[in-house]
């Protein structure tokens, strides 16, 4: 009877351990035809600022192809698809809207005025992005 017990715990610890390396061991993947491809893990900082100048940084690592996906998912935008994309409203908690207050919120890359939507913008390792509320 030890024995077995001894024997299910084992194997209950060796069930977990395994679990526990497949989840850090899976990295970024895609589906591609089927087949599993590596995709490259990006590393970008994203700055929010509010209608005030205050800067929120944050350092965003993902393996996810474009500035908005990677955003939506750490839930640091919110906003509705519309002919041009997605129109964010949200970000970092802060709503800007242009119908209600006359604001919104405008997309820079590396400092510069963004000529793509965030939702359009691939990601480049190392980039710098940023939303600001303007009027």
């Amino acid at each position: 009877m030890k024995k077995n017990f001894q024997r299910l715990i084992a194997l209950v610890l060796c069930t977990l351990l395994i679990a526990a390396t497949a989840v850090f061991a899976s990295g970024c993947t895609n589906e591609t035809g089927g087949a599993e491809k590596e995709s490259e893990e990006k590393t970008f900082t994203f700055i929010v600022v509010d209608k005030d100048g205050n800067e929120t940084s944050f350092e965003i690592t993902t393996c996810e192809k474009k500035v908005g996906e990677a955003l939506l998912k750490e839930g640091l935008i919110e906003g509705e698809e519309g002919a041009f994309g997605l129109y964010v409203k949200k970000v970092h908690g802060i709503t800007a809207d242009y119908e209600k207050d006359k604001t919104y919120w405008s997309f820079y890359i590396n400092g510069e005025y963004a000529m793509t939507g965030v939702d359009m913008t691939d990601i480049e390792d190392g980039a710098v992005y940023s939303m600001k509320v303007e009027s």
